[in-house]
C-alpha cells in the first residue's frame, strides 16, 4: 500500500472534443444498422409531431370561422357571399376588418362545423399517438445500442488491464483506476442514454419545424432564425468553460476514490500510527476540490437553459406581435399564427435542448477521455510469435548476464548469472533493496529484462507465452491473497477443475483441513475479498495449499512461513519439504533459519550476487552472509543489518 501516493488522473490538457466524439461513434459502429433504424423511426416520429400543429391550426380556423360567420349574420342577410361581405365592410369604413375577413374561409350566417372540427381533432390525436409509438420504439432500440457499446467497452477495459505491465499499476492509484472503470464508464453510459436520443430528436425537430415555419410565413421564419447564431454563440462560450470544470470534477473523483480506497485498505496501519486526523484532513482537501469543481461545472452548465429561455421568450414576443399584425392585414389566418407560435416554441425548445445536451456531453466526454486514456496506456510487449512451448518441465533455470532496471539507464540487477539445477532449492537472501523480489519477478516475466537471457530447460523465457511460462510456477507470497468466495473455491484456484479429493489432500497436507472443519460451514464457508474471519496465519496456510493443488514444476516461496507461529512453521516446513521434492524451488528468505537446508544460497547486495554456496560454506567464508546470520543469531553486539 502506498500511503502517500496521489491518485492518478487524466492528462492536464483534455483531448479535443471532436476526435473524442468520433471515437465514441466508432465504439457504436457495430450497431450501425440499428442506428440507421433509430434515425428512421425518429424521423417518422418527429415528422408526425411537426405536422400536427399545422393541422391543429385548421381546427382553430374552423372554430374562429364559425364564430365570425354567426357574427356576420347580424349585419348581412342569409346567402351573402364572403366577397359581398368584404365589399360591404369596406363601404362602411371597416377596411381592416374587411382585410382580415378576406384572408379567412368564412361564410356569413354559417356557424361552427362540428363534423369538420371532429375530423381534424381525430387526425391530430392519431398523429400524436403514432408519433409516440415510433418515439418509444427508437428510444428502446437506442438503450440497447448504448448498453451493448458499454458492454464492449468494459470488455475492452478488462482485456486491457490484462495486457498492462506491472509498472502501470505501481505508478497509478488503484482507486483512480477503479474510478475510471466504474464511475467514469457509468457516467459515460448515462450521458449517452440521456443525450443520444434527445440530440437526434432535437436536431430533426429543428429541421422539421423550420421547414413548417417557412411554409407558413417566410418573414416570421427568418426572424426566428436570427436566434440561432445567438444560441450557438452562447453554447460555445459556456461549453468551453464547463468542459474544463467537468474534467477537474472527474479527476477529483478519481483522487478521492484513491484516497478512500487506500485508507480503507490500510485502516489498521492508519490507526496504529495515529494518522486518523491526517487522513481526515487529506479527505477534506480532496472532497473540497471535488465540491468546488462539481459546483462550478454544474453552475456553468446550468446557465445554458436560462439563457436559451431568455432568447426564446424574446423571439416569442416578436413573433406574437408581427403575427397579430399579419392576421389583422389578412396575410395570415389566426390558426396559422397559432400554429406558427407553437412552432416557434418548438423551435426554441430543441435549440435550448441541443445547447444543454452538448454541455452535458462535456461531462460524458470528459469521462470517456479518462477511459480512453486507460485504453491507450502502453502495453507490455507482445508474446513471441511463433512461441516455443515447455512440454514437461525438468527445472533447470539459468540466468545468463542479466541486466535490469525499473528506470531506463539505471540498472538494479547488474550482469547477474546463476544456475539452478533440477530439484534444487535455491534460497535468495540479502538486505532491503538488494533485488531479491525483482529476481523472481524477472523469472515470471512480470518485467522484461534489459539484456541477457533467462532460460528454463534451455528454452528462452522471452520466447514463451507469458501464460505458458507462468503456468509452470507455483507461488506462495508473503501477503496472502484471497478473493470473495468459498474456502473450496479459493483452494481450487490453483488448478482449473480441481477434484474434491485433490482439495482435501492438499488441505490435510498443509494443515488447512483442521481449522476449516472447525468452521460452521466447513469448506463452504464464504470469505470476503480480504479473507476476513481468518487469521493471517490461516490465510497463509490456504495459499500454501493452493500451490500444493497446482502441482507446479517450479516453486517460488516468498517467506511463506513469516505469518505463522513457531509450531505451525515447523509443520509448514515439513509440508513444504515434501512439496519441494523433485522440484526446483526459489525461496526468498528473511529469517535465515528457514533456509539452512537449501541446496544453494544466493547472497544479493545492490543487485548483484556477492556470495553463493551452502549454509555451512558461507558461514566458513565469514563474509556478508556470515554478518547477516550473526546479526540474527550471533553476538548481539554485531552490527545488525536490516533485512527485507
Amino acid at each position: 500500500m502506498s500511503m502517500m501516493r496521489g491518485g492518478g488522473g487524466p492528462p492536464q490538457k483534455a483531448m479535443a472534443f471532436g476526435p473524442s466524439l468520433k471515437r465514441i461513434l466508432r465504439l457504436m459502429a457495430p450497431d450501425k444498422l440499428r442506428i440507421a433504424w433509430v434515425v428512421f423511426l425518429a424521423a417518422i416520429s418527429v415528422g408526425l409531431s411537426v405536422v400536427a400543429p399545422k393541422i391543429l391550426g385548421q381546427a382553430t380556423d374552423i372554430i374562429f370561422n364559425g364564430v365570425v360567420g354567426q357574427m356576420l349574420a347580424k349585419e348581412f342577410p342569409a346567402g351573402t357571399s364572403k366577397e359581398a361581405a368584404v365589399v360591404g365592410l369596406r363601404a362602411a369604413g371597416q377596411g381592416q376588418i374587411a382585410d382580415m375577413l378576406n384572408g379567412m374561409n368564412v361564410v356569413p350566417g354559417v356557424g361552427l362545423d362540428l363534423g369538420a372540427l371532429g375530423i381534424v381533432l381525430m387526425i391530430v390525436l392519431g398523429l400524436y399517438i403514432v408519433a409516440f409509438f415510433f418515439n418509444w420504439s427508437q428510444g428502446f432500440i437506442t438503450t440497447g445500442i448504448v448498453q451493448r457499446a458499454m458492454y464492449r467497452l468494459r470488455r475492452d477495459i478488462e482485456n486491457k488491464l490484462d495486457r498492462l505491465p506491472m509498472s502501470h499499476f505501481q505508478q497509478e492509484s488503484r482507486g483512480d483506476v477503479l474510478s475510471r472503470v466504474t464511475n467514469d464508464i457509468d457516467n459515460f453510459s448515462q450521458t449517452l442514454n440521456q443525450t443520444l436520443t434527445q440530440l437526434l430528436i432535437a436536431v430533426l425537430t429543428v429541421v422539421g419545424v423550420l421547414g413548417m415555419m417557412f411554409s407558413i410565413s417566410p418573414l416570421l421564419a427568418g426572424i426566428s432564425l436570427l436566434t440561432v447564431p445567438i444560441i450557438a454563440a452562447l453554447t460555445v462560450v459556456i461549453a468551453k468553460r464547463s468542459r474544463v470544470q467537468f474534467m477537474m470534477q472527474w479527476k477529483s473523483t478519481g483522487d478521492l476514490n484513491g484516497h478512500v480506497e487506500e485508507m480503507f485498505t490500510g485502516h489498521e496501519v492508519v490507526k496504529a500510527f495515529g494518522q486518523q486526523d491526517a487522513a481526515i484532513e487529506k479527505f477534506k482537501v480532496s472532497n473540497d476540490e471535488l465540491y468546488e469543481s462539481s459546483a462550478k461545472a454544474q453552475f456553468i452548465s446550468g446557465i445554458i437553459m436560462p439563457s436559451m429561455n431568455f432568447v426564446s421568450n424574446l423571439n416569442y414576443v416578436v413573433v406574437a406581435v408581427l403575427g397579430g399584425i399579419q392576421v389583422a392585414s389578412g396575410i395570415l389566418t389566426i390558426g396559422s399564427v397559432q400554429a406558427f407560435i407553437q412552432y416557434s416554441r418548438q423551435f426554441s425548445q430543441p435549440m435550448a435542448q441541443i445547447g444543454s445536451m452538448i454541455n452535458l456531453l462535456q461531462s460524458g466526454v470528459a469521462s470517456a477521455e479518462r477511459v480512453f486514456d486507460l485504453l491507450d496506456a502502453p502495453e507490455q510487449s507482445p508474446d513471441h510469435h511463433p512461441a516455443e512451448t515447455l512440454e514437461r518441465v525438468v527445472g533447470r533455470v539459468v540466468f545468463d548476464h542479466v541486466n535490469f532496471g525499473y528506470t531506463q539507464g539505471e540498472h538494479l540487477i547488474k550482469d547477474l548469472s546463476l544456475v539452478a539445477e533440477p530439484g534444487e532449492t535455491v534460497a535468495i537472501v540479502g538486505p532491503t533493496g538488494a533485488g531479491k523480489t525483482t529476481l523472481v519477478n524477472l523469472l515470471m516475466r512480470f518485467y522484461e529484462i534489459d539484456s541477457g537471457t533467462i532460460t528454463i530447460d534451455g528454452v528462452d523465457t522471452a520466447k514463451l507465452t507469458r501464460d505458458d511460462l507462468r503456468s509452470q510456477f507455483g507461488m506462495v507470497l508473503q501477503d496472502a491473497w484471497l478473493f470473495g468466495g468459498t474456502i473450496r473455491e479459493n483452494l481450487a484456484y490453483g488448478k482449473l477443475g480441481a477434484t474434491e479429493e485433490e482439495i482435501l489432500s492438499a488441505a490435510q497436507a498443509t494443515h488447512v483441513d483442521h481449522f476449516v472443519r472447525s468452521l460452521p460451514d466447513g469448506y463452504d464457508t464464504v470469505l470476503t475479498d480480504d479473507g476476513g474471519g481468518l487469521s493471517q496465519g490461516q490465510r497463509q496456510l490456504m495459499t500454501i495449499a493452493r500451490a500444493w493443488i497446482a502441482n507446479p514444476g517450479i516453486l517460488i516461496l516468498d517467506e511463506a512461513t513469516s505469518s505463522v507461529d513457531t509450531r505451525t512453521e515447523v509443520m509448514i516446513r515439513q509440508a513444504m519439504n515434501r512439496l519441494r521434492r523433485d522440484r526446483t524451488s526459489f525461496v526468498i528468505a528473511h529469517r535465515l533459519s528457514t533456509i539452512r537446508d537449501a541446496d544453494l544460497i544466493l547472497v544479493m547486495r545492490d543487485g548483484e550476487i556477492v556470495e553463493q554456496g551452502t549454509h555451512e560454506q558461507l558461514l566458513e567464508h565469514k563474509n556478508f552472509y556470515y554478518d547477516l546470520y550473526m546479526s540474527q543469531f550471533g553476538d548481539p553486539l554485531v552490527e545488525e543489518v536490516e533485512l527485507a
